[in-house]
């Protein structure tokens, strides 16, 4: 079990290393074939397009990969249990996407030119669902090779349709480009999937019998899904009401929409990638840690769960604050080496100390989703993005720019990480 856990983190930690860099490449590729003023409209519609795919997935990889790693269903069963519910759900996506981009565009964003791209946004969610489903499959059978592949395809047809097509589409101007890129993700989604279908078992063949949902399965997997789902549209709301809030209250002020939408676009677009590069190898381990710690947890093995979170914390640590003084003494020359700028250099040593303690967030809200305790990292969120969202639009007020989001960023890793770590205490000193 020891050896399996260590060979799927160095797998995942490599493939995570990998799509990373593909990732710093692709937006290296974006602000150079794409205008500032695109890639700012993208990132203003971005937040909708996370929230979307959050509601889409409906968390059913967490479901999925849950249940098969404690051996509870049968595997095949299961995904066509999940299917049918799947379809309806982004079918319903795509209807309210269809009635409601006006309005999101117009009156939530208060930018007419989002419309097209928000509606761009329904065309990729079914594609993305499917292959979320997929990963749970090999998740949960401890397979993680299919899934760092389907990454890394989803990237690379990323890459080479950011190289080959955006730059045609930049004459036709900002909305034009924008949609064009939304869809490129339909493209990637499909490469993805196609890997994931190709590694199923050969004998994964499909009866009449297995196309009849089992709703016990189903029962299973939404009471793992329904709380993760909420944790990750709580997180995406968040991030959606961000560029209303700060648009809403610094117009208000005398900020005028450039300025907004273009400091916006390097905090989201250059200054987060940069902080955001040491979460492969958190993000890594506890994708690993999630399936063995479910089993060991349903054993009541606490000695080695205890055991394998503190690896995991300890490893998060040292990365991280490698990787933030890296970036503390050199961050104008990653801004310019990535993307060819130094726009941002303040935002990124303003807000990278608190990236120390961010790095921990992904194997603690793990571990309590494996040990039965996903409403926990939901309420702790919940708390988290309320008071995030009441100090960003107070401190909007004060006249600091943009520097009312970082803030309000900083206090909610502060609140949610802490909150994690006394509930997790409380688990471990009662079993």
């Amino acid at each position: 079990m020891k050896e399996k856990f260590i060979k799927s983190s160095i797998i995942l930690i490599i493939g995570g290393a990998l799509t990373k860099i593909l990732g710093i490449v692709i937006r290296m590729v974006m602000s150079r074939s794409a205008s500032i003023e695109t890639i700012g409209l993208y990132m203003m519609v971005l937040p909708t397009f996370s929230l979307m795919m959050a509601i889409s997935q409906l968390g059913f990889s967490k479901g999925i990969s849950k249940l098969i790693s404690e051996g509870k269903c049968q595997s095949k069963k299961l995904l066509f249990s999940i299917l049918p519910l799947s379809i309806l759900i982004n079918l319903s996506l795509t209807i309210f996407l269809i009635i409601s981009s006006h309005f999101i565009a117009n009156n939530l964003l208060h930018n007419p030119d989002a419309y097209l791209p928000i509606l761009a946004i329904s065309l990729v969610l079914p594609f993305d669902s499917l292959s979320s489903i997929l990963r749970g499959f090999f998740f949960g059978k401890e397979k993680m090779t299919p899934h760092v592949i389907s990454h890394l395809a989803e990237q690379v047809i990323r890459l080479l349709l950011m190289f080959f097509v955006i730059p045609s589409f930049r004459k036709y101007g900002t909305i034009t480009s924008t949609t064009a890129l939304i869809l490129i993700n339909v493209f990637s989604e499909i490469a993805s999937s196609l890997v994931l279908i190709f590694f199923l078992p050969k004998r994964f063949t499909i009866k009449k019998l297995d196309l009849k949902p089992n709703f016990h399965y189903l029962k299973d997997v939404l009471d793992v899904a329904i709380p993760t789902t909420a944790t990750r549209i709580l997180g995406n709301i968040g991030y959606f009401l961000e560029p209303i809030i700060i648009t809403y209250v610094l117009l208000r002020v005398g900020y005028d929409t450039t300025f907004i939408t273009q400091e916006y676009g390097i905090i989201t677009a250059f200054v987060m990638p940069i902080l955001l590069l040491p979460s492969f190898f958190t993000t890594a381990i506890s994708n690993a840690m999630f399936p063995i710690i479910a089993r060991e947890y349903a054993k009541k093995n606490i000695l080695y769960i205890r055991n394998k979170l503190k690896q995991a914390i300890a490893f998060s640590l040292i990365i991280c604050v490698f990787a933030i003084a890296i970036i503390n003494l050199f961050p104008e020359f990653l801004l310019k080496f990535f993307y060819k700028t130094t726009l941002g250099v303040n935002y990124l040593r303003f807000l990278s100390p608190i990236f120390i303690l961010y790095s921990l967030e992904a194997p603690l809200s793990s571990f309590l989703e494996a040990t039965n305790h996903a409403k926990d990292v939901m309420y702790d969120n919940l708390i988290g993005i309320i008071i995030k969202t009441v100090f960003l639009f107070a401190l909007s007020f004060l006249k600091i720019g943009l520097y009312s989001l970082l803030i309000s960023m900083m206090i909610n890793i502060f609140i949610v990480t802490i909150r994690h770590i006394i509930c997790i205490r409380k688990i471990l000193t009662t079993k």
